[in-house]
């Protein structure tokens, strides 16, 4: 019996070869990633939190795949530079930005115009780690806590200064301010570390800086701690108080890592990365690394991240908003 002729099958029957065709090559590209060295763009410096992390995710990577991780860090304009170098790569996979709420949350309250769009110019792979930060000053200031700091603003307004190396540092300040009610000058630095030089070298009177970054001057002598950034205190510094604690009601502030690959990466490749790096967020490197700074493993789907994003944007907007900061 002869068979009539369908056009809706025969059209059907075509599709799906197209469909099949055009994504052969994901999969293939998929299946033999990494086959080549990837490279970890990080918007701070050497030393800072985020650094610390893409190094311990980088490892790992290398111990599972056998391909080598560079990590490029390049500080600068609150992320931009990093952000920006990572949105103009080619969409392969071999280019990753481990980053933070800075360029995916809080720059687009903070500049009027970007080098990069947070949103169209990335494709979310996962979230990485949650922490809080550390108010810290040198050894030999005379404040015994945190009220006496907020006591010494109010009664030299304008005078005393703290620094910030990133979005999350300065916010925290900003939050400091608003909340204790004081006016204290706000010194920008390219990241944290060159913040916590200036501190010690006394140039600034104090910071709110990330604790992987301030919990090892405060252990070995160089810092002191006055207070922790989130609602409970640190695990590594479990005698500080938290700022709320210690007086400034209702102070709340933390930070969280992520990783993007460029807009128009195969979605093949990023759920190969996203696998690579869950991983690593469960490494021996990463674990010492969280627990080093008393932060914690977060990881998500790409589609979980992006949800995520878009709902800290809409905070981080309204903090800085209510902190009555112009964008630059």
């Amino acid at each position: 019996m002869q068979q009539r002729f369908n056009p809706r099958r025969t059209w059907l029957a075509a599709a799906l070869a197209l469909a099949a065709g055009s994504l052969a090559p994901q999969l293939a590209a998929a299946q033999s990633f990494p086959a080549k060295p990837i490279t970890f763009v990080v918007p701070f410096a050497a030393g800072s939190a985020t650094d610390q992390i893409a190094r311990a995710l980088g490892q790992s990577i290398t111990d599972q795949t056998k391909q080598p991780v560079v990590v490029d860090n390049k500080g600068g304009a609150s992320g931009q530079i990093a952000a920006s170098q990572v949105a103009r790569a080619p969409a392969d996979g071999y280019t990753v930005l481990i980053t933070t709420n800075t360029t995916h949350a809080a720059n687009e309250h903070l500049y009027r115009k970007l080098s990069y769009d947070p949103v169209k110019d990335f494709a979310p792979i996962t979230g990485l780690g949650k922490g809080g930060q550390v108010l810290v000053v040198r050894p030999d200031a005379p404040y015994k806590n945190v009220m006496d700091l907020v006591a010494a603003a109010k009664k030299t307004p304008g005078k005393l200064s703290f620094g910030s190396g990133s979005s999350s540092s300065r916010m925290a300040g900003e939050m400091f301010k608003q909340l204790s009610g004081t006016d204290i000058l706000h010194v920008p630095y390219k990241s944290n570390p060159n913040a916590i030089t200036d501190l010690m070298g006394g140039q600034i009177d104090f910071m709110i800086t990330d604790t992987s970054t301030g919990v090892p001057q405060v252990k070995g002598g160089k810092l002191k701690a006055l207070g922790i950034s989130t609602v409970e205190r640190n695990p590594l510094l479990p005698e500080v108080p938290t700022i709320a604690e210690a007086g400034v009601k209702g102070y709340d502030m933390g930070y969280w890592f992520a990783a993007y690959a460029p807009a128009g990466t195969p979605p093949a490749v990023v759920a190969r990365l996203q696998e690579l790096l869950a991983a690593g967020a469960r490494s021996a490197a990463a674990k010492s690394f969280f627990e080093g700074s008393g932060s914690v493993a977060w990881t998500t789907s790409p589609d979980e991240l992006a949800r995520f994003q878009a709902a800290e944007t809409a905070k981080w907007g309204k903090v800085i908003k209510a902190a009555g900061i112009e964008p630059e």
